[in-house]
């Protein structure tokens, strides 16, 4: 009983905070500024990448509203899984043939973030930004030494060869390593392919960066994957340079809202998933790979870039 009203003590806390948060942010953000004139659009992608259906709306609301004359992506992202990424990508670019969309970096937009970023018109990065990591992962773990010791006993049925490739109670087999590493090999070059077009670069140049690292905003400049060194203010000034906008023009903060409830319950309306789903995806993903499902398995530890 004591336990149970800690945790309702813990929740009712954090609802109110969450809703003062929600009301202060809401008061403030906006509020100078009048959506009904011509203006820029900040738009936020924080975060790891698990999905993109809240991004893509956004970006369809922008590109819908003849008030929005220009678009700055803030991206504070490490990456994520890589449909998505793609997905995000696409979407920006495809805007960017509407109204012009500039891309300021902030303290890291790296893989799946940079893939991101390709989609703009002009991408701006500070100087200690980390970005570029033009690779693809993919983690296992092999558990098959800590199941003997527990004597534990495990069972595959499966109806094809490769279906529980990744299964972490035994070895990985010679045959499944090449299958996934031309998994990977093949992402990897669809991921250069839109490096090369999009930053206009030699495949000696490419070469050279392609292999995962990781680099400053100021490396990223030297080696063409960015356009200039700057931050958020510097993006919005070319944003309005670029739409013909003076610079009292209004940048307005895209925060579209579902509600306040179900911000409060599901989190912030910017965020890329809810809080809710995310947790129950995860336990639902973690669940399904504790117990073998070799397709569960793909899935959690899929490829990210």
């Amino acid at each position: 009983m004591r336990i149970l009203l800690a945790i309702m003590v813990v929740c009712f806390t954090t609802m109110i905070v969450s809703l003062t948060v929600s009301i202060l942010k809401r008061t403030v953000v906006g509020s100078s500024q009048n959506p009904n004139l011509p203006h820029v659009v900040v738009l936020d992608l924080n975060g790891v990448i698990y999905t993109s259906n809240t991004f893509i709306k956004n970006i369809e609301a922008i590109g819908e509203n003849k008030m929005s004359k220009a678009v700055v992506i803030r991206i504070n992202s490490p990456g994520g899984v890589v449909g998505p990424s793609q997905e995000i990508y696409e979407s920006i670019k495809s805007l960017d043939q509407k109204i012009p969309v500039i891309i300021s970096m902030g303290s890291l937009a790296a893989s799946g973030g940079y893939y991101a970023a390709l989609g703009g018109r002009k991408i701006f990065a500070n100087p200690g930004t980390l970005t570029a990591s033009i690779g693809v992962i993919m983690e296992f773990i092999n558990t098959e030494r800590l199941l003997d010791w527990a004597k534990v006993e495990r069972y595959a049925i499966k109806s094809g060869r490769l279906k529980d490739i990744g299964n972490p109670s035994r070895k990985m087999l010679p045959e499944e390593k090449l299958f996934l590493q031309s998994l990977l090999d093949d992402v990897h070059v669809q991921f250069r392919k839109e490096v090369q077009n999009r930053r206009h670069l030699t495949d000696a140049e490419l070469n050279e960066i392609a292999d995962g690292r990781i680099m400053t905003g100021a490396q990223a400049k030297k080696a063409k994957l960015v356009d200039a060194l700057g931050g958020y203010q510097e993006a919005v000034k070319e944003a309005k340079a670029l739409s013909g906008l003076n610079e009292q023009a209004p940048v307005i903060i895209k925060a579209p809202s579902k509600g306040l409830i179900k911000d409060l319950l599901l989190g912030d309306s910017d965020e890329e998933e809810s809080r809710f789903d995310r947790l129950f995806n995860a336990l639902f993903n973690l669940s399904d790979y504790i117990s073998g499902s070799a397709h569960s398995r793909i899935l959690y530890l899929s490829a990210q870039f």
